[in-house]
């Protein structure tokens, strides 16, 4: 076993850079004419697809409704506050989804999850999108951390979008516990699109920053004011949704965020460097403990 890690040590790294040399410019060529088609030539028509999603009282979860309610989907919305869950249905409605079902509930809870896919199931007699979108964000340092909770999500057959974090991707500071719940996400899905492939598509939502109820009022109570490069969630839910239509299986937004990505997998030392400058120079005197 050793002889062979040796062996693959010594030959892996020259191999992997011929073969880039040779292969990456025909792929990346593959990859623009696909992208090109999937953004001109293709489009998911939604019209009548059944769509259930979770965290769709605000943010991200409520615009998604609203934009597939516009091209005439199915909606079972899943949230813990019914009155606002009345609101967005409504508004689906006016914007014109024929049909519209609230389901109130914890997805915390495993017995609430299998109750929305039961009740959505029973309802519209199938279900074609499954948006896994709720969840929580929390900025605190490691050590404050007093609990940790586990979340199990339910999935059911169909197409599956997962709203995981662009945190996925990379070291966020005051984020421990919530970039590798999305890592854990992230890595999760990615096996299971291995795994039902083709019979289930699963596209994976990689945001940043978005000025959602969730983020934003915490922003203006620790520094006075929104983050300067927070995207609108009306921006965000509507480049979602044409990621989803096109079939697209990583979705970054803003878009720019995939080069950052990229920065971090050439320049790892120089990325973690300016992340560790950023947080002790900015972020850190506001987390001091008492």
């Amino acid at each position: 076993m050793d002889m062979l890690n040796t062996i693959l040590n010594l030959l892996l790294p020259p191999l992997t850079i011929i073969f880039l040399y040779l292969f990456y410019p025909f792929y990346l060529l593959i990859k623009l004419v696909i992208y090109l088609c999937n953004h001109y030539l293709r489009f998911e028509d939604v019209a009548g697809r059944v769509v259930l999603i979770t965290g769709a009282s605000s943010g991200i979860g409520e615009h998604l409704a609203y934009e597939y309610a516009k091209k005439g989907a199915y909606l079972a919305l899943v949230a813990r506050r019914k009155d606002r869950l009345e609101i967005v249905a409504e508004t689906s409605r006016q914007l014109g989804s024929g049909d519209v079902i609230i389901i109130p509930g914890d997805v915390a809870k495993v017995e609430d999850c299998k109750k929305f896919i039961d009740k959505t199931i029973h309802h519209f007699g199938k279900l074609d999108h499954l948006i896994n979108n709720a969840g929580v964000f929390q900025t605190v340092l490691f050590e404050d951390i007093t609990q940790i909770k586990d979340t199990n999500p339910i999935m059911s057959k169909g197409k599956i979008i997962v709203i995981s974090s662009g945190s996925a991707n990379m070291p966020l500071p005051l984020a421990s516990i919530y970039s590798a719940s999305k890592a854990a996400l992230l890595r999760f899905f990615e096996t299971l699109r291995v795994e039902l492939s083709p019979d289930i598509k699963i596209t994976i939502v990689l945001p940043g920053l978005i000025a959602t109820d969730m983020t934003t009022p915490r922003f203006i109570e620790k520094y006075g004011s929104d983050f300067i490069m927070s995207e609108s969630v009306s921006t965000c839910a509507k480049a979602i949704f044409r990621g989803i239509g096109r079939g697209e299986t990583y979705i970054e937004e803003p878009s720019w965020m995939k080069w950052i990505f990229l920065m971090k997998t050439i320049c790892p030392e120089i990325f973690d460097y300016s992340l560790s400058y950023l947080f002790f120079r900015y972020l850190k005197p506001y987390f001091k403990r008492d």
